[in-house]
Parts: structure tokens; sequence; C-alpha cells
């Protein structure tokens, strides 16, 4: 499939996937909001895409930086030196921030990873993304991250993530999971 193929491909999935998603964000009555690294703001263009969308979207922060984590998010400097920025730790606490910083927010959602073509390490291969998931349950967050490796080009990468976490954010709107503290495999605390 041809560049421009695909890309139109992936663009009418964001479509439906947003779609889907925003139709489970007004029934349950939530609102998400977003912080990105390897994604670049391409998760808050999907899902502000949609007609509608400040009834249940209501910010996306860019990190790319460390310091930006830091600074935005309040991502702690030991995770990030302890871990480094592509780690479902940092991810996690990516996603903590967002909620910490959208008094609106129910549920964050983050990215942060090698969308390539440089950049891979041991241990974390160039199309290495790791997601952050967190739910406010009750008074307190639920928050878990995991972690997938794609194929293909940067553009393909941060596609692929960004149509991953759209269908995953539906997981966190079931209703049989907003109650739980264990809502997905993967990393998790409160």
């Amino acid at each position: 499939m041809a560049i421009g193929a695909t890309m139109t491909h992936h663009l009418a999935l964001f479509d439906e996937s947003t779609s889907t998603l925003a139709t489970a964000l007004l029934q349950h009555r939530l609102v998400v909001a977003t912080a990105e690294s390897c994604t670049g703001g391409l998760l808050a263009a999907a899902l502000t895409a949609i007609s509608g969308s400040s009834q249940w979207f209501d910010r996306g922060y860019i990190t790319y930086s460390n310091q930006a984590k830091q600074q935005e998010l309040g991502v702690n400097p030991d995770t990030l030196d302890k871990y480094g920025a592509v780690s479902e730790q940092t991810a996690m606490e990516m996603a903590r921030g967002v909620l910490g910083m959208s008094a609106a927010a129910d549920i964050a959602l983050s990215t942060t990873g090698i969308a390539g073509p440089s950049g891979a390490t041991p241990g974390k291969p160039v199309g290495m993304v790791c997601f952050g998931f967190a739910r406010r349950v009750g008074e307190g967050v639920v928050a878990h991250a995991l972690t997938m490796v794609f194929e293909g080009d940067r553009h393909q990468v941060r596609q692929q993530a960004v149509l991953f976490a759209l269908q995953k954010a539906l997981d966190l709107i079931n209703p049989h999971l907003a109650t739980s503290t264990d809502f997905a495999p993967g990393s998790s605390d409160q």
C-alpha cells in the first residue's frame, strides 16, 4: 500500500474509532484529555477532528522533551533517570499528570515512544510506544500502562499508536471497568 493510501486508510480508521469513542464518552458523560510525546499532538488532532468534541475533550499536552514532561505534567525526574522517557512508568505519570492539571477530565491518555527512524537503544527498538491510561475512580485515580512495538516508518508508527490509543480508550469507558481498580493488564496503581 502506498504511503498516501496508507495514510488515507488510517485517517478513515481514526474517524471511525474517534466517533465510537465520542459516542461512549457522551453516553457516560465523561471528558478526556491527552499527553503526547512521540505522537506530537496527532492523538488530540484525531479527537478534535470530530464536530462537537468540546463536549468530551478538555485539553492536550505535547511534552516532547523531558523538561516539558516534568514542568507541564509533573513527571518525576527520578522516573525519567531510572526508566527513561520511553517507559511505562513515564507514560503512567504523564497520564496521571494530565488528570492533575485538568479538573474537567475523567480519563487521560498518554503516548511516549520511539517513532524512528533513529533513537533506538538496547531494549527499546524503533516503533516502541508506551501508553498511559488514567481514570478517576471515586476520590482517587487508577492508572495503568502498556507497551506496543509497531512496524513501519515514522508516520506509520505514529498513526498506529494513535489508533491503538483510541481503541484502548474504549476499555476505560466500559461500564464494568468503571469501578474496577485493576481495569487492564500491565502496570497499575492508585
